[in-house]
């Protein structure tokens, strides 16, 4: 088992509201998403981004500040070409950096310690079968969270929209059909608490995650395990760091594949021209999440 940790503690800038709070918050904020990332190259006024959102002009900036520490113009420049090019300068040096230290990397997560091992290949291959897994649905500041749980730590982590719970289960059921599936809210709970709720990015609280997938796809996502925040990489550079420079096209659908979404850093992951690409969960909702880390660490 590798350990993934930092020696900082988080500082008070990153500490948000609580996660039912950034999730009442998230409905407007990803209705002000869709349409800043549709007209930002015209630098649309706030009162165009309120009015797409269905609050006034002082609600969607104190909203902003409050889900993301950002106003709503910052958080449009988070979402520009030019800030996502900055996001991968220097990227293949840093995952360079992180490999020859043995750490997450500066500021991965804002030090939400990680804890990570991989689930026995014949454990993958047999498609769960023996493994219990308990989940739950609770609110995250990106929407509806699904939490999966093996009795070893957090196996899954998966987002909808009010309505879609259900689908989002049945898609993450689908990577491991023969596990047994319960359904225990209290015991995912604290998994949810733990990821969502900055106050709790502790050393001594580390978050325990287990990685089911191929020996290819545990090392794609071990390899997102060490970008940090406010940082990105390619698919390339990914390709090249598990010493496969050709596979590319592999390690995109390795990254796809990730069942343990915004604590293994998918979103991270950009096009080579910075373009933010596809997202299992939505292009809306890995917006939201770079929004929001830009926020945690200041944009």
């Amino acid at each position: 088992m590798m350990t993934l940790t930092k020696n900082l503690a988080p500082s008070d800038s990153c500490i948000t509201d609580a996660p039912g709070a950034a999730f009442r918050d998230y409905d407007a904020v990803r209705r002000a998403i869709a349409f800043i990332s549709e007209n930002w190259r015209s630098q649309p006024p706030i009162a165009a981004m309120a009015d797409s959102a269905g609050v006034t002009s002082d609600e969607l900036h104190h909203l902003f500040r409050r889900w993301a520490g950002l106003t709503p113009k910052l958080f449009m420049q988070a979402l520009t070409l030019d800030h996502a090019k900055g996001l991968l300068r220097n990227s293949a040096s840093v995952l360079d950096a992180a490999l020859d230290s043995g750490l997450s990397g500066p500021g991965r997560l804002h030090d939400l310690f990680v804890t990570h091992e991989a689930m026995s290949p014949g454990q993958w291959k047999n498609g769960g079968s023996g493994m219990k897994l308990a989940f739950g649905f609770h609110p995250s500041p990106f929407g509806i969270a699904i939490v999966i749980a093996s009795d070893r730590g957090l196996a899954g982590l998966a987002f909808a929209d009010p309505g879609e719970e259900q689908t989002a289960l049945a898609d993450m059921k689908r990577r491991w059909p023969n596990a047994t599936y319960v359904e225990d809210a209290g015991r995912t709970g604290a998994l949810a608490q733990r990821v969502f709720d900055t106050r709790l990015w502790r050393a001594d609280q580390p978050l325990r995650v287990v990685l089911i997938g191929t020996d290819f796809e545990v090392r794609v996502w071990q390899t997102l395990l060490r970008i940090p925040m406010g940082k990105a990489t390619t698919y390339s550079s990914i390709a090249a760091n598990v010493d496969r420079p050709n596979a590319s096209r592999a390690v995109g659908a390795a990254v796809g594949k990730n069942p343990v979404s915004f604590v293994v850093p998918c979103h991270r992951v950009l096009g080579k021209s910075g373009a933010l690409t596809g997202y299992h969960w939505g292009l809306t909702r890995k917006q939201a999440m770079l929004g929001w880390e830009a926020g945690q660490i200041g944009l």
